[in-house]
């Protein structure tokens, strides 16, 4: 197995603000991160913000607007409720790094009550985990962030264009010391949902989103997340992926990245 740095980021003093290791770095650019950490950071501050909401509530949709490359070095996370409620409450967040806003995230978060509910057909569960972690002939993952999370491909392959599915579990924590949340993992691989379902070859195009949304029913559980992921291209140069995220007990929620889409400049 590749060696990899033990996290993405190193905590400071600062609570606010962290040290992107080599093992943010994304495919397109040597000098930027892959968007999966970065939102999974700026989940963490999510989570960790106290709740307006009367009782329990839970994540049910996260927006990250990706404003531009990820520099790797210090970055700073905030977030605040901008919308208190009683049942549902709007977060806003932002993480900054290299002097200028990155990623810019709105939350919702709804309030959790047990209700009875009628019987609603059969649930959908996913496949069972492969034995054995998926290879790859391009060296691209073998590097930075592709080189931290353990893919099980179930059907299709990130090498091969089209349709893929696949289990995912990441290899290092989001922060050093800290056991990652299910939601922090899974919004870490659910942003490569655009790769592995990748329709053109990505030594000659570019395909990258400029954006994550996530709509969740559930939130997840345990290190274990399945994508069933697809992509759509136009000759516009516009796409957009789907996926569908599921944990070890079935469906949590979907997942779409539109997608900036053309030809790498040689």
């Amino acid at each position: 197995m590749t060696s990899v740095p033990d996290a993405y980021y190193l905590p400071t003093a600062d609570p606010d603000v962290f040290l992107a290791t080599p093992s943010t770095v994304g495919p397109w650019d040597p000098g930027a991160q892959h968007g999966g950490p970065p939102a999974a950071l700026i989940t963490r501050a999510i989570e960790r913000l106290p709740s307006s909401v009367a009782g329990p509530s839970q994540l049910a949709r996260l927006t990250v607007e990706i404003l531009g490359p990820v520099a790797i070095g210090e970055m700073r996370v905030t977030a605040s409720v901008v919308r208190p409620g009683r049942a549902v409450e709007l977060i806003e967040a932002e993480l900054a790094a290299d002097g200028r806003v990155a990623l810019r995230a709105r939350a919702w978060r709804i309030r959790t009550m047990g209700i009875a509910l009628p019987e609603l057909g059969p649930i959908s569960v996913p496949p069972p985990v492969p034995d054995q972690p998926s290879t790859f002939r391009n060296p691209a993952w073998h590097r930075g962030y592709l080189a931290t999370v353990d893919f099980r491909f179930v059907d299709g392959h990130v090498e091969r264009p089209g349709p893929a599915d696949t289990w995912t579990r990441l290899r290092v924590p989001v922060v050093e010391g800290e056991e990652p949340s299910a939601t922090q993992r899974l919004v870490a691989v659910s942003d490569s949902a655009s790769g592995v379902s990748g329709l053109l070859p990505f030594d000659h195009w570019l395909f990258i989103n400029i954006d994550l949304t996530l709509h969740l029913h559930r939130l997840p559980e345990g290190e274990w997340i399945y994508m069933s992921a697809r992509s759509t291209l136009d000759p516009d140069g516009v796409g957009l992926a789907e996926s569908e995220l599921f944990d070890l007990h079935g469906h949590v929620g979907r997942g779409a990245q539109a997608l900036l889409v053309g030809p790498r400049q040689r």
